[in-house]
């Protein structure tokens, strides 16, 4: 018996320390012991929460508890916290630049845990109109193709370009893959057949082919990726031990980045180039250029333009490079919003 009430003293002395703490590292009434425990549900470990805690204390936050599942306001937490070590002249110090690449990585895995992003397509018949295809034939190189509609009892595609087929050939009746990949979601996977062939005879020639109610997603999105038009300068490496992130003097090659994440980017250029081919590409951000190596994971050639749209898998780069990345993608300072003529004032 005295051992089970020194026990239980114990542990409600314990409690009530825990509970005045959480208090007074909270530096309010909001009930820091359900911040933590939510914290703890959604994945976060205890110095995670505690780091996301003082986010929310120094921003003066109503409802911390918004912090594990609301975009808007990590991205306002995070500007506050850029926003004062630009103040005290610390931003680029060690210590500011892991704190804040922290809380990109939370903001990350907030905005991946939604719906749109974790769910993803199981049949066919939730494609998009114009969504484009690559469509796979057995002994031929890939195809490309675009979704012209999705109907009830099968798929529109335009007519596959690719390579050279035999004389006489028909698509109706072949067995085909079709890979895709979905904007600001996953790659997409499935095998279907080709109904009809509607080649002869028609100003646009198209393809019906059958649904999959059971398609694969192939591969799950790392990062958050968006539409950029950004001028960028390419230069292509013997090897990736060439990577490095020291700017380069030469001209290089003139190319447009297409779009832009954490991993990676799509890179306009002329002419052709091939997969596997380690490159490097500097572009400017705000006052910052930036350096970033990878490796051309796919290549898109428009044999009409004479020009290839690259896809890059990026190296690893520094937290400074990938916070500044970070910061445009999510468009924490209104760097992605489109500029506004002022407009005249009216004369009376």
């Amino acid at each position: 018996m005295v051992i089970a009430g020194v026990l239980l003293a114990v542990i409600v002395i314990g409690g009530v320390l825990t509970f005045l703490f959480l208090r007074r590292a909270g530096g309010g009434r909001f009930p820091w012991l359900q911040f933590y425990l939510k914290g703890k549900e959604s994945g976060f470990s205890f110095r995670e929460v505690n780091l996301l805690r003082r986010i929310a204390v120094e921003n003066k936050m109503k409802d911390a508890t918004s912090l594990f599942w609301s975009i808007k306001q990590l991205d306002r937490c995070i500007k506050g916290t850029l926003i004062s070590f630009r103040s005290r002249n610390i931003e680029e110090s060690p210590e500011a630049i892991a704190m804040v690449s922290k809380l990109y990585d939370f903001r990350k895995r907030v905005e991946l845990n939604q719906p749109k992003y974790s769910m993803g397509l199981k049949s066919s018949r939730d494609m998009d109109k114009r969504q484009r295809i690559r469509v796979t034939l057995p002994s031929f190189a890939p195809f490309s193709s675009i979704v012209i509609d999705v109907l009830r009892r099968y798929i529109a595609i335009a007519y596959p370009k690719g390579p050279e087929l035999p004389p006489g050939f028909s698509w109706k009746g072949q067995q085909i893959g079709i890979n895709f990949w979905r904007e600001g979601d996953a790659g997409y996977f499935f095998q279907a057949k080709v109904l009809e062939d509607y080649a002869t005879g028609k100003k646009y020639p198209i393809l019906h082919i059958s649904h999959n109610d059971n398609i694969v997603r192939t591969q799950k999105r790392s990062s958050v990726r968006v539409k950029t038009s950004i001028p960028a300068k390419l230069y292509p490496l013997k090897s990736v031990d060439e990577a490095n992130e020291e700017y380069e003097s030469d001209k290089g090659l003139k190319s447009l980045l297409a779009d832009l994440s954490e991993d990676g980017a799509a890179i306009l250029i002329g002419g052709r180039a091939k997969v596997g081919m380690p490159v490097k590409y500097q572009f400017r951000l705000s006052d910052s250029e930036l350096v970033v190596c990878g490796v051309v994971r796919g290549v898109n050639f428009d044999g009409k333009r004479n020009r290839s749209l690259l896809h890059v898998q990026a190296l690893p780069v520094s937290d400074r490079t990938k916070n500044t990345i970070r910061a445009y993608v999510y468009d924490l300072f209104g760097e992605r919003q489109p500029k506004t003529k002022a407009k005249r004032p009216i004369s009376r």
